[in-house]
């Protein structure tokens, strides 16, 4: 077995921010996931946060062209290579969303399947790729489909052969969520926030704790990997995990 060395347990933590809006209130619980998950190890966590605002993600055409090369057609058209990169390279990931429709965003549903199809279909990319995986949701109304939009990214974290984990209870069961109060401005949940409304100070502490689960299970996995990495890399369902450790 390969000798753990804990200085070599280091984890990036990709924050997809799943919102067409910039610097609404999906961002501002996401913000609230990363800094806590970079507080866990401040020297081994690294955080990102990637925005869909101002992005564009043509939806899949089922030509099944990514069989053969791995590659979208589409990609040279539209911003998907440029956040499948950084996807494939993540160790965690974090994903809000506002709520469209009981539902998450059609943009970030278009990159999803795109991802799942180029991923899944691609000799060499299928497989275990045990990135750590938490949800945020936000809606304008209390009852406005969060948890359905937090069990679409949750399915769409298992088909890609990952791991989910939820912050901690009673604040989050699934996941991160919360409510503007019917407040539709941008900066809605900030203010709530900031003016102490309990149901905005549930929300950030729900981001929170689910951030910093994020972090403690990756690091966790990935130790876990180091050790027992000369098992690992004869199984080819984790090829695309090793592939990863390698560029760490």
């Amino acid at each position: 077995m390969a000798k753990f060395i804990k200085n070599d347990v280091k984890i990036k933590v990709l924050g997809i921010c799943g919102s067409p809006r910039k610097n609404a209130n999906t961002e501002f619980l996401l913000d609230q996931a990363l800094d806590a998950a970079k507080s866990v190890d401040p020297k081994n966590v690294v955080v990102e946060a990637y925005s869909i605002a101002g992005k564009e993600y043509f939806p899949c055409i089922s030509c099944f062209s990514c069989s053969k090369t791995g590659e979208c057609v589409r990609s040279k058209k539209d911003d998907f290579n440029e956040l499948r990169d950084k996807w494939v390279e993540a160790d965690a990931i974090i994903m809000a969303v506002p709520v469209y429709h009981l539902s998450i965003p059609g943009q970030l549903k278009c990159f999803i399947d795109r991802l799942g199809n180029s991923i899944w279909s691609y000799e060499g990319s299928a497989g275990k790729h045990l990135k750590v995986y938490g949800a945020i949701a936000q809606g304008v109304h209390i009852f406005s489909g969060q948890e359905n939009a937090i069990k679409e990214i949750i399915n769409h974290a298992i088909v890609m052969g990952n791991i989910v984990t939820s912050g901690d209870p009673w604040e989050s069961y699934l996941g991160g969520a919360g409510w503007t109060e019917s407040r539709t401005e941008k900066n809605a949940l900030k203010n709530l926030y900031e003016s102490r409304s309990f149901d905005a100070e549930i929300a950030v502490k729900s981001a929170k704790s689910l951030g910093r689960r994020v972090a403690e299970l990756a690091l966790i996995i990935k130790a876990g990997v180091l050790h027992y990495i000369d098992y690992l890399k004869n199984d080819p369902m984790y090829r695309p995990l090793i592939e990863r450790m390698k560029k760490r």
